[in-house]
């Protein structure tokens, strides 16, 4: 008995040994955190040339036809920086019948040439350095007039300015309504009257022949002044149905020119004056009443003006949206 218990004893005694001796257990290592990637910049995305820009726009076939045929491709697709007063398509349709087809002949190249560079400003001129302005030299060497009017932008006092900073890699494009036509070697007296400046705007054809109709062209291009509130197209297309062509007959002629003239003021009389105005004699002997409501000028009550101060070597149109009819 003695010596089993002595037995067991030695037994615990090497079993305690035995385990003091073991090599201690080594830890599993905690797992290294995977670093997040950092966020990539979306790249911005890279600016076209002038030319590359008109040609993705889809708004300016026409232009993009006229550049290629005045070989101007190269000059607007260089280092640049230039401006362009870029007209749309619609522009290019509404001047008269011909004109283009006859400026894309290879006899017209110049001329051409000369149409497109009075499109361009050298440097690049936002729109928020356009209204600043009051005119700007164009790469053709000829100036541009600028004015702002209840917060628009004209060119030449008739040509709207209607999309503005369409940046480019090499310049900036603003958009325009109406093609810009260089001024001729003519005297100013000769080639901006009244009659001339509406037929250049393309706003006015109707107007034109009814003034034709009427006889009333070398009036209109004469000395004067005259002050001309003149109805645009859309005016005249919202006159009751079959009105127009029948005061277009030759046996309506004298009452055509009574409507005519009752557009007509003598002198010329500006914006800035026409506030100040309750009425004006018309050439035809009947007065028009003049209102001002909140900001806008009205005729007769009804008739709004729209555009005004558009400047001529023999006085001053005012554009308006409806046609104004004499009292019976």
């Amino acid at each position: 008995m003695k010596r089993t218990s002595l037995f067991l004893g030695l037994l615990v005694v090497v079993s305690l040994v035995l385990a003091a001796c073991a090599p201690a257990a080594t830890p599993t290592p905690a797992p290294e955190p995977t670093a997040m990637p950092e966020p990539t910049a979306t790249p911005e995305p890279e600016l076209l040339d002038i030319v590359d820009t008109a040609v993705a726009d889809g708004r300016f076939t026409t232009l993009v036809a006229a550049v290629q045929a005045a070989e101007l491709v190269d000059t607007l697709k260089g280092e640049g920086p230039f401006t362009v007063f870029a007209p749309t398509d619609d522009a290019f349709a509404a001047l008269p019948e011909g004109t283009l087809d006859s400026l894309l002949l290879p006899e017209n190249k110049q001329a051409l040439t000369d149409i497109l560079l009075y499109h361009v400003v050298a440097g690049k001129v936002m729109a928020a350095d356009v209204v600043g302005l009051s005119s700007a030299t164009t790469v053709l060497g000829q100036d541009l007039a600028i004015n702002v009017d209840m917060g628009n932008v004209y060119l030449n006092e008739s040509v709207q300015v209607i999309i503005t900073d369409i940046e480019t890699s090499n310049g900036v494009i603003h958009v325009i309504d109406a093609v810009l036509l260089p001024p001729t070697d003519e005297t100013a007296s000769e080639a901006n009257t009244i009659v001339d400046v509406a037929v250049t705007d393309g706003r006015f054809t109707t107007l034109v022949a009814a003034v034709q109709a009427a006889e009333l062209v070398e009036t209109l291009s004469g000395e004067g002044p005259f002050t001309v509130f003149a109805p645009t197209d859309d005016a005249f297309a919202a006159l009751p149905a079959g009105t127009l062509d029948s005061l277009l007959l030759p046996e309506n002629k004298q009452a055509l020119t009574d409507i005519l003239l009752y557009h007509v003021v003598a002198g010329k009389v500006m914006a800035a004056d026409v506030v100040g105005l309750t009425s004006a004699p018309t050439v035809l002997g009947a007065d028009i009443t003049i209102a001002v409501r909140d900001g806008n000028v009205f005729l007769n009550d009804t008739v709004q003006v729209i555009i005004t101060d558009i400047e001529t070597s023999n006085g001053v149109i005012h554009v308006i949206d409806a046609v104004l009819l004499p009292p019976q």
